[in-house]
């Protein structure tokens, strides 16, 4: 199998990350029965102008559908999370999302379930001969001794109980995600974000995206891998792109450590994925410290997002990276509530922001219009001209088409060669000499993006 052919219009997305429920304030736990649905959608709604002004193009929203808890514990893949709203409250985001050109990318819970999901429960109450058995992975005595009180072992993601593993060999459990997918698609999303696509088997997606794409060609689908083989788990599970957590971690550690070697590293593989497909890059999203906490020099920030936006990639702004938010991730329950916290139901005024916010933002915006002026970045190739341990330079681009990234983490200025550059597009930098002779003077901690002739 080889990868698929992406949609045309993501060689244009730029995505802007929400972890909604977090965003949107809502409560911790599923809304007792009974209860009204809070309609918090229209909480995005305000801020898609927001998106827009920074440049993004795209929605990625984290889970939505009905859950016990985070969002990732799903108990109904048919209906919006009470505590967001209802199908009119969706109707109304996606359409106010798209008459600003936006699109929307829905997150994905297919690998498991929460343990509250109606069927599961039904598994456990019909027995191993039960039709709803055969979504999961239940584990009955063999030998008639009676079921403890907390029913058969099963199958669980990553020591989680309440996360349900689903039999992805099961044509039921095939059909319900091709259902699920299409179902949403139709309502407007643009596509799918596949949570935990790395423990899902590579033939489940083989089987069930040709038929979502049957019904809606133009689709998106992205797996979030962690590590391991990337190509095969766009070629053999024919998704379009996958999360690029190598790239992720270089920038930050190489950053931390003084070390652009490590990058310039990466930055070879990374060049190689794109022989297959083109991944979906970040600096920050919702299972991760904060790259504004994770840097230990914040003046390395902007030398973050120059990367994020002069690779090739489908780049991906996480919400509240943009104004250096700060946040932690913990290894505990609640360890996420840090990095996904609420936001006011409109932005903050500029003139209002604190001066690291709107410094921040406005580098973002900056960045962000490099990128869109030069969409072929999407794909672009990339070459290491320069590196030692604080500082390196590289080329993207194709063809006759390229840009030039020069980042240092020296404590004095660093000239550095930066053959072809005619002008600095974002960043600073005193550029002297023309054609192969150019060179660029960095400033103590300096980052600069150049065009070239």
């Amino acid at each position: 199998m080889t990868a698929a052919a992406r949609p045309g219009w993501v060689e244009h997305a730029i995505w802007w990350q929400v972890s909604t429920l977090g965003f949107v304030g809502a409560e911790p736990t599923a809304l007792p029965a009974g209860e009204p649905v809070r309609h918090r959608l229209g909480h995005l709604v305000g801020w898609l102008d927001h998106l827009v002004e920074l440049g993004a193009s795209g929605l990625l929203l984290g889970p939505v559908f009905a859950s016990s808890s985070h969002g990732y514990d799903t108990t109904d893949y048919f209906t919006v999370d009470p505590r967001l709203g209802d199908d009119a409250d969706f109707d109304t985001l996606v359409r106010e999302a798209h008459a600003r050109g936006v699109r929307v990318l829905l997150d994905g819970v297919f690998n498991h379930v929460g343990s509250e999901h109606p069927t599961f429960r039904a598994a456990l109450a019909g027995g191993p001969g039960s039709a709803a058995a055969q979504w999961f992975h239940l584990f009955w005595p063999e030998d008639g001794t009676p079921v403890g009180p907390d029913g058969p072992e099963y199958a669980h993601f990553e020591g989680h109980r309440t996360l349900v593993t689903l039999n992805h060999a099961s044509p039921a459990v095939r059909d319900h995600v091709v259902e699920v997918m299409c179902h949403w698609l139709g309502r407007g999303a643009d596509g799918w974000r596949l949570d935990a696509a790395y423990a899902v088997p590579n033939d489940f997606w083989a089987a069930v995206l040709p038929r979502v794409r049957e019904r809606h060609p133009d689709a998106y689908f992205v797996g979030e891998v962690i590590h391991g083989d990337y190509p095969a788990f766009v070629t053999e599970g024919g998704l379009d792109s996958v999360t690029e957590y190598e790239l992720w971690k270089s920038v930050w550690s190489s950053l931390n450590d003084g070390n652009f070697h490590e990058l310039a590293w990466t930055l070879g593989r990374h060049d190689t994925l794109l022989d297959t497909f083109v991944p979906l890059t970040f600096v920050g999203n919702h299972d991760v410290t904060r790259i504004a906490s994770k840097l230990d020099d914040a003046r390395h920030v902007p030398h973050a997002v120059a990367t994020l936006m002069t690779l090739a990639g489908t780049p991906s702004v996480y919400y509240g990276d943009e104004y250096a938010l700060r946040g932690v991730k913990e290894d505990r329950a609640g360890g996420d509530d840090a990095v996904r916290p609420a936001f006011p139901p409109v932005p903050v005024a500029d003139d209002a922001l604190p001066d690291e916010a709107a410094r921040t933002y406005r580098m973002h915006q900056q960045l962000i219009g490099v990128r869109r002026r030069h969409p072929w970045l999407q794909g672009a190739r990339t070459e290491v001209l320069h590196v030692t341990n604080t500082a390196v330079v590289w080329r993207s681009g194709s063809d006759d088409r390229h840009l030039l990234t020069a980042l240092s983490t020296d404590e004095g200025e660093l000239t550095l060669d930066v053959p072809g550059a005619t002008q600095v597009l974002a960043g600073a930098g005193r550029l002297a000499g023309d054609g192969p002779q150019a060179a660029v003077t960095l400033e103590p901690h300096g980052w600069v993006v150049l065009g070239v002739a």
